[in-house]
C-alpha cells in the first residue's frame, strides 16, 4: 500500500472517530433530563404545602377573629305588650338581618327598676332599656344609663332629628340620656257599634257626665261603659287623666312639690270612689282588652298600644280625649353595662335606626302611635292616620311626663292611695292624705 492511500485511510479514520464522537457527547450532556431535577425539584407539587399551609382557608382568622362582631350579644328590657310588640320585635328582627354580626335579646321584667339596681352592679343588666322619659333622673343618678353626649349625641342630631316635646322630655341637667321613639297619653277608644252619641262625653273635663253616662249605660244594656287598667290597681299613670283633669297641677313637679292633699285632688279620689260602682269587679289591661273584644264594655280607657289588637278583633272604633293624661316619651335608654362591655357603638346604632323616622313610621302604621321623629310624623301616611288625631288631641290637653329624680316619688304613694279610693279600704282623704306624706318623705330623702 502506498504512503499516499495509507495516509488517506488514516484521515477517514481520524474523521469518523471524530464524527463518532460529536453524535455522542450529546448524549452525555443530555443528562439534564436525567438531572431534570425540576421534575424531581418540582417537588413544590409534592411539597405544594401551601395547599396545606393555605390553611387561611381553615385559620381565615377573620372568619373566627370576627367572630366577636358576629357573636356581639345586646339585650333590651322593655315596656311592650301584646301586638304592640310584634311591630317592635319586627324591626328589631329587620335590623339582625342586615347585621347578622348582631344578636338581640328582647326581655320584660316584672320590675324593671327592681331589677336594673341589683343586675347593673353586677355587670347581668341589659345593653339598652326601652322606657318612658320619667325613669331618666333616677336612673342616672343611680348610675344605671350614661349620658349619650359622650358617645357622639348632641343638640344638633336631636333638634334636627326629633320633635320639640321629645327633644325636652330626654334632656336633664343639660345632657342627652335617651333617645326617643313615640309620644303617648291615654284617650277613651269607644265601640262605635256598642256606643251611640248618647253615651259619649261631650267636654273632656266633665266627669260627672260621664259618671251619669257610665250609670244610664250600665242600666240600659247591663254592659259596662269605662274600663281603665288603672281603676283599682295600683297605676297611677292610668288614672292621672282623672286626677289632672280635677285640676291637680301634677302629682310632683320639677322642685319636688307634691299636690296630692289638695281640693283638687279630694275631688278626684271622690269622684274615683263614686265610678267604682258603675265598674267591672276587676280591671287589668287584659281583662279590658278582652271584655272590649267581646262587647261587653263600651270604652277602654287606654294608649296606641292597645290599637293593634282592637283592630285584629275587628273593632269598628273610635277616640275620644277625656281628662288631662300624662304625656310620656317612649325612648331608648344605654346603660353603663353596654359601655362596660364594650357594646356602646352597637347599642348607638341599634338606637338610632329605632327610632329613625324611617323605622318609627312603619311601626306607626301598625301600632297607630305618635312618632317622635319629626320625618315619620308628617309623613303622609302617618298623618292620615285617624289615630294621630285621636290620640293627639288627647295628648294636647295632657300634662308632660317629668324626667326629673322626684318624678321616682309619686308613683307609689299614688297607686296605693288609688287602690284605697276604689276599694273602700280609705276615705279619699285619708288615703290622699297618707300620698302627700309618703311623696313628701321620699322626696326629702332625696334632697
Amino acid at each position: 500500500m502506498s504512503r499516499k492511500i495509507w495516509t488517506l485511510i488514516s484521515m477517514l479514520l481520524i474523521a469518523a472517530m471524530a464524527l463518532t464522537a460529536c453524535a455522542q457527547q450529546p448524549a452525555a450532556t443530555e443528562a439534564p433530563a436525567a438531572t431534570e431535577a425540576p421534575a424531581a425539584t418540582e417537588a413544590p407539587a409534592v411539597t405544594e404545602a401551601p395547599a396545606a399551609t393555605e390553611a387561611p382557608a381553615a385559620t381565615e382568622a377573620p372568619a373566627a377573629t370576627e367572630a366577636p362582631a358576629a357573636a356581639t350579644a345586646i339585650t333590651i328590657w322593655h315596656q311592650w305588650d301584646g301586638a304592640y310588640l310584634d311591630a317592635i320585635t319586627a324591626a328589631f328582627d329587620d335590623y339582625m338581618t342586615m347585621h347578622p354580626e348582631v344578636s338581640i335579646d328582647l326581655s320584660k321584667p316584672d320590675s324593671v327598676s327592681d331589677a336594673l339596681n341589683v343586675a347593673i352592679p353586677a355587670g347581668e343588666g341589659p345593653d339598652i332599656i326601652g322606657w318612658a322619659n320619667d325613669q331618666i333622673g333616677v336612673q342616672a343618678l343611680n348610675g344605671n344609663i350614661v349620658a349619650l353626649n359622650d358617645y357622639g349625641i348632641d343638640m344638633d342630631f336631636l333638634n334636627s332629628t326629633y320633635e320639640p316635646a321629645a327633644v325636652n322630655g330626654v334632656v336633664w341637667s343639660n345632657m342627652i340620656w335617651a333617645l326617643p321613639e313615640s309620644q303617648e297619653g291615654i284617650a277613651l277608644v269607644y265601640n262605635k257599634d256598642l256606643v251611640t252619641e248618647d253615651y259619649l262625653p261631650t267636654d273632656p273635663m266633665d266627669f260627672e257626665d260621664l259618671y251619669a253616662k257610665a250609670e244610664k249605660f250600665q242600666q240600659d244594656t247591663g254592659n259596662v261603659l269605662v274600663c281603665n287598667q288603672g281603676f283599682g290597681n295600683q297605676d297611677a299613670y292610668h288614672v292621672a287623666p282623672i286626677y289632672f283633669g280635677f285640676g291637680v297641677p301634677a302629682y310632683v313637679d320639677d322642685q319636688g312639690n307634691a299636690y296630692l292633699n289638695t281640693p283638687e285632688a279630694l275631688a278626684a279620689g271622690e269622684w274615683l270612689a263614686k265610678f267604682s260602682a258603675v265598674s267591672l269587679p276587676e280591671n287589668t289591661y287584659d281583662i279590658c282588652n278582652a271584655n272590649f273584644a267581646e262587647g261587653k264594655v263600651g270604652m277602654f280607657w287606654t294608649g296606641p298600644w292597645a290599637i293593634a289588637g282592637i283592630e285584629e278583633a275587628g273593632i269598628n272604633y273610635g277616640i275620644l280625649p277625656m281628662g288631662r293624661p300624662f304625656v310620656g316619651i317612649k325612648t331608648l335608654m344605654m346603660t353603663k353595662n353596654a359601655v362596660d362591655r364594650g357594646n356602646q357603638d352597637v347599642a348607638l346604632d341599634i338606637m338610632k335606626y329605632f327610632t329613625s323616622g324611617e323605622v318609627q313610621k312603619k311601626i306607626a302604621l301598625v301600632n297607630k302611635t305618635i312618632p317622635a321623629p319629626t320625618a315619620a310624623l308628617k309623613d303622609p301616611e302617618v298623618a292620615a292616620l285617624p289615630t294621630l288625631a285621636g290620640f293627639g288631641a288627647s295628648t294636647n290637653l295632657g300634662v308632660p311626663m317629668a324626667n326629673t329624680p322626684f318624678a321616682s316619688a309619686q308613683w307609689g304613694p299614688v297607686g296605693d292611695a288609688s287602690v284605697a279610693i276604689w276599694n273602700g279600704a280609705q276615705t279619699p282623704q285619708e288615703a290622699l292624705d297618707a300620698a302627700q306624706a309618703a311623696i313628701e318623705d321620699a322626696i326629702s330623702q332625696m334632697q
